[in-house]
């Protein structure tokens, strides 16, 4: 018994001590290359507060975390919009003290007060971007790849990347088959299942971690990812091409949040201020290859960033482009035919 109270009174001293130590820190929880370590270090030099930065490869793992922990453990973290709205129905997130957020004003209004999160009470936007269609030129000429189904061409076999993305996937599937990205009905979702399970054998490998490798070492040659990938493998890679599919592109955004057992949320209201700096935020948008939502960062980029359609597309680019969207209890439905796809069974 002795023991057991020596043990329960160690804990919460360690707790406490934790506390202590946790008063100048401030927890993030990001998705995988999404912050170059040079903001990060200028923001302890300047603040004093240490950051303490932990990453995921997609928002279900993200969410599946924080909804575990019940809303702690981190104090920022980085939902795409359909999650921004699931987790803010679900009580997991906190509301935004904009009066602690003086650059707010550098974020563009159209970006703004979008139907997935009214008035932004929850999150603000941080970098978005289009999924689109790469491949190397060595084995498709420019002009022959302009859809979502060239994907299953024969001579792909074996050769196809995919974002290790359930929503994603499916929403490319679905505006193949003339769908909307963001259905709720099970016929259609099992239809685009039906024809994935014919895709799967052409598939090489579904990463989401660092999806821009595979096209660098040339192990695939065409597939699903995200502009900023596409754009990191072409600067080291020449060949890398991309291409907006006809059937359009799948637009994407994603925000800060703070999640409702936030410890530390001084701090990091003084993170996300400094995010909205225009330097930063151009600085992040150059290093990943991304559209920044900051309209005042767009003055202190480079010219040739600015205008390159693959990180900044214009409304042409965006044709037929459909943002994700909440889809409510019907993601049970495609988690039910994501797991049949990758296990097949």
């Amino acid at each position: 018994m002795k023991k057991v109270l020596v043990v329960l009174l160690l804990i919460a001293v360690s707790a406490l001590f934790g506390c202590n130590k946790n008063k100048n820190q401030v927890f993030i929880y990001n998705w995988s290359e999404y912050m170059p370590d040079e903001v990060i270090a200028q923001f302890e030099k300047e603040t004093g507060v240490s950051v303490v930065y932990s990453t995921y490869d997609s928002n279900e793992l993200m969410y599946s975390k924080i909804k575990l922990q019940g809303g702690a453990g981190y104090d920022l973290i980085f939902p795409s919009t359909y999650y921004v709205s699931k987790m803010s129905k679900e009580g997991l997130l906190l509301e935004i003290d904009k009066s602690k957020l003086p650059n707010l004003k550098n974020l563009a209004p159209h970006l703004l007060n979008q139907p997935y999160d009214t008035g932004n009470k929850f999150s603000l936007p941080y970098l978005w971007g289009v999924s689109l269609l790469a491949f190397n030129d060595k084995y498709a000429k420019v002009g022959e790849i302009t859809s979502w189904a060239d994907l299953w061409k024969p001579e792909f076999a074996g050769y196809v990347l995919l974002n290790n993305d359930v929503r994603e996937v499916f929403q490319m599937a679905l505006m193949r088959l003339g769908y909307s990205g963001n259905s709720t009905n099970e016929k259609e979702i099992e239809e685009a299942y039906n024809i994935l399970t014919t895709l799967v054998p052409n598939v090489r490998v579904f990463n989401s971690d660092s999806p821009k490798q595979p096209f660098i070492n040339e192990e695939v040659r065409v597939g699903l990812s995200w502009n900023g990938e596409v754009y990191n493998a072409r600067l080291a890679n020449e060949h890398i091409q991309y291409v907006y599919p006809k059937e359009g592109a799948i637009a994407w955004m994603d925000c800060l949040s703070i999640p409702k057992g936030a410890k530390n949320v001084d701090n990091v209201y003084k993170f996300i201020d400094f995010l909205m700096r225009p330097e930063i935020a151009a600085k992040i948008a150059e290093e990943f290859g991304y559209s920044t939502p900051n309209q005042a960062a767009l003055a202190v980029m480079s010219e040739e960033f600015r205008n390159d359609h693959l990180t900044n597309p214009d409304e042409n680019d965006l044709k037929n482009a459909q943002f994700q969207d909440d889809i409510g209890e019907a993601i049970l439905i495609y988690e039910k035919y994501w797991e049949k796809l990758k296990t097949g069974n």
